[in-house]
């Protein structure tokens, strides 16, 4: 079979991935853009199926969540035209999940495993910056340990690698002559 490609670019999906609450969300219009739905009709299925949105699946932003995301012009301002009249739903990781049971096209089946995929690596990435972490703590903590040896060492390699003074007058290999009186 060919190979397929994403119908959403990964860094695309990145760029909308959110850290809020400790977690990492997605906001129901970047969702709704992603998938190729209104916000409304998003929204719309998931008030239908609401029984499968907890609270750690999906949550009302507050509004000084929403003023924080207008300051990093995620969100634009309300005033004016084409405002939102309530704060974006936050979807976490297993709310963007079932998602994908409540909007039934193809195009969400697709976009769903893509986002799912950048959540993985995304997970896998703070794995290795923890072990990285860890890593650097012990490092940290063996030096401390072993200070006093490590500058003995560090004494040692100095002390062996100081220019030598020569302890002859002449050149090698050059013996003056002795001369008898």
């Amino acid at each position: 079979m060919g190979e397929t490609f994403p119908i959403v670019k990964l860094n695309e999906i990145r760029s909308r991935i959110h850290l809020m609450r400790n977690r990492r969300i997605m906001l129901d219009f970047e969702l709704a853009e992603l998938y190729d739905v209104t916000t409304a009709a998003l929204n719309q299925a998931v008030r239908r199926n609401i029984n499968r949105f907890p609270p750690d699946f999906m949550f009302q932003l507050k509004k000084e969540e929403v003023d924080a995301l207008m300051s990093q012009s995620v969100i634009s301002k309300p005033s004016g035209r084409g405002g939102t009249r309530k704060p974006p739903s936050a979807f976490t990781e297993q709310g963007v999940a079932m998602l994908s049971s409540v909007l039934r096209s193809d195009r969400a089946v697709q976009v769903n495993i893509a986002i799912m995929r950048v959540f993985v690596r995304l997970k896998q990435v703070q794995l290795g910056s923890a072990k990285l972490a860890l890593k650097f703590q012990e490092l940290e903590n063996a030096v401390e340990e072993n200070g006093e040896n490590i500058k003995l060492l560090f004494n040692a390699i100095g002390e062996l690698i100081k220019p030598v003074e020569p302890s002859q007058k002449y050149p090698m290999g050059f013996q003056p002559s002795k001369k008898k009186h």
